[in-house]
């Protein structure tokens, strides 16, 4: 206790800066955790939650025994499972790639080109799509019009919907997510990278034995927090892009949620599922966390 407040006393204004972080955190993530409550009720808007009668795991069951659940389980893993393979290492690709880049300038124009598209909102994504892709009025369309090839129904077509999800995806966040690479990269000792080249190592083994075990424990770390949230597909991109034709390859837990909980009112269905995702996510990032600890010999 005494050491405690000799560091508060001698850190005091460092620690303050802590306060705004924490009552976030405090408001918006614990305190709405009461809520909880909701996925074991019935729960009533005029009723309240405490007032709601119980109804114990009737909510989580109507979920598993509903017509929907092997449809947007398979889609929400599979989508996830895609994004995990393509979206997760193309920044790490991007950041190597622009780390080999030796003109500064050039370097700075590719990486300023590639996180922009991080500042676009999905809804600007999507207007994009259709202006491109569009069947009637779409650049692509045209394009194969001219060739006299067929029009693809891109936004429409179920078979191509996961592809577009999750290429849209890695153009929205590649060149944002480089940036923490990048930054791991300047960490790494030059004096590696000339005693290597003195022993006559080439770039690919350079890039195997020095950058890539470099930036493992980032990599690690990334992927643990890419793991808590593999449930969660993107909310926002799902939703503009999906319509009724598409719906069967590209409808997820986040999208059925929204319609179960704000447009049906089935509060207590919809908090089931999202503690249900919580929880999935909470034992893979545990999970994951024992793994790297068994890889990297590190505790976090």
């Amino acid at each position: 206790m005494h050491r405690t407040m000799n560091l508060l006393r001698r850190y005091g204004v460092m620690y303050s800066l802590l306060i705004p972080g924490l009552l976030y955190f405090a408001v918006f993530k614990y305190v709405p955790m009461v809520y909880i409550a909701a996925a074991f009720k019935n729960y009533n808007v005029l009723q309240g939650l405490w007032e709601s009668p119980w109804v114990g795991w009737q909510n989580f069951q109507l979920f598993f025994d509903g017509v929907y659940f092997k449809q947007i389980i398979g889609n929400t893993i599979l989508i996830s499972f895609y994004k995990l393979v393509f979206s997760f290492p193309a920044p790490i690709i991007l950041a190597l790639m622009l780390n080999a880049v030796t003109g500064a300038g050039f370097k700075r124009t590719i990486q300023t080109l590639t996180y922009l598209p991080h500042f676009l909102s999905w809804v600007i994504i999507y207007g994009l799509l259709v202006a491109f892709l569009a069947p009637g009025t779409g650049l692509v369309n045209q394009l194969l019009t001219a060739l006299h090839l067929d029009r693809i129904s891109f936004l429409t077509e179920s078979g191509l919907i996961r592809t577009l999800i999750v290429t849209t995806d890695i153009w929205q966040s590649v060149g944002w997510g480089a940036i923490i690479y990048l930054a791991a990269l300047t960490g790494i000792d030059p004096s590696l990278y000339e005693a290597a080249t003195m022993d006559g190592a080439s770039q690919s083994r350079q890039l195997w034995h020095i950058t890539l075990p470099g930036i493992r424990n980032v990599i690690i770390l990334m992927l643990v927090l890419r793991l808590s949230a593999i449930l969660d597909v993107g909310f926002d991109q799902i939703f503009i892009m999906l319509n009724p034709l598409n719906q069967e390859k590209a409808d997820v837990i986040e999208t059925w949620v929204y319609r179960v909980g704000l447009q049906e009112g089935r509060i207590g269905l919809a908090t089931a599922v999202g503690l249900f995702k919580s929880v999935i996510g909470f034992v893979l990032v545990l999970g994951a966390n024992r793994i790297a600890k068994k890889f990297d010999g590190q505790i976090w």
